[in-house]
């Protein structure tokens, strides 16, 4: 009995002792799905910023590319790329050197949600990693259900202001323009971040404009449209807006009560 006791018991601290697998992230919204599954990456890009505790950790990636060398010494298990912001060439060469790469590009909340349960397969608290898909889940359709019959309200995405871009119907912003109720007056472009001209936007008759940022970069919008258009200016947590990451339920909130209550001052009005 007291044989078969230690092996359990060895057995146990095994598995309570067991390595981690070795995750790094290339990007700041990856960095946030990592943490949001239950994964302490061992290296991140640039900017992973949230939370807080991947402010301390290696940067192997920036903006200037992927450092390659240093990645190769850290032998992670998995590499979690985005091909939106990661050079195709260098991913390609992690993986003729033996890398295990996994792209990670959601573009729909059912994306994230996947890439969620995804990773828990490398996370050593998967079931972090299911709660978060399962929030996620939970959130949209709470939202959906609050705002799908609302009438829609013809909505400009604001990025950048010269020159200006805006956001398709491919992408995560525009779902959460649908979620709370409202039509992206570009989501018929042809490419998923078209660049638009200030007469086009005036041409479509938006009702508001949804920016990232704070109050202080919705005066300066404001200002920048005036005297032809005079709507609503809406900012949001630029990082919540801007990242795919499970903070994008939050720009959703919070994008959801502003439009709706700048809706109702006007029907006041």
């Amino acid at each position: 009995m007291a044989k078969y006791l230690l092996c359990g018991l060895l057995l146990l601290c095994n598995s309570l002792f067991a390595a981690a697998p070795r995750v790094i992230t290339l990007s700041p919204h990856l960095t946030e799905l990592a943490f949001a599954a239950g994964i302490t990456p061992v290296a991140v890009s640039a900017w992973s910023d949230y939370p807080t505790a991947a402010r301390s950790l290696e940067q192997v990636a920036n903006w200037q590319g992927i450092n390659v060398e240093r990645i190769l010494h850290l032998k992670p298990d998995v590499v979690l790329a985005w091909r939106g912001g990661n050079p195709q060439r260098q991913i390609e060469q992690l993986q003729r050197l033996g890398v295990k790469v996994e792209w990670i590009d959601p573009q729909s909340f059912d994306q994230m949600i996947a890439a969620l349960t995804q990773l828990q397969q490398w996370s050593p608290q998967p079931q972090r990693a299911r709660d978060a898909a399962q929030a996620l889940r939970d959130g949209e359709a709470e939202l959906r259900q609050r705002y799908q019959h609302q009438p829609a309200v013809p909505l400009f995405l604001q990025f950048g202001q010269q020159p200006l871009f805006t956001a398709s119907r491919n992408t995560l912003q525009n779902e959460i323009i649908s979620l709370c109720g409202g039509r992206n007056i570009f989501a018929d472009s042809t490419v998923s971040w078209p660049q638009v001209s200030r007469e086009q936007v005036l041409m479509r008759h938006p009702q508001a404009i949804i920016i990232g940022g704070d109050a202080a970069r919705a005066a300066s919008v404001v200002k920048f449209w005036q005297p032809q258009l005079n709507v609503p200016v809406i900012a949001i947590n630029d990082d919540w807006l801007s990242r795919p990451g499970p903070r994008l339920l939050l720009a959703a909130k919070q994008l959801c009560e502003a439009l709706h209550a700048a809706k109702n001052n006007t029907i006041k009005e």
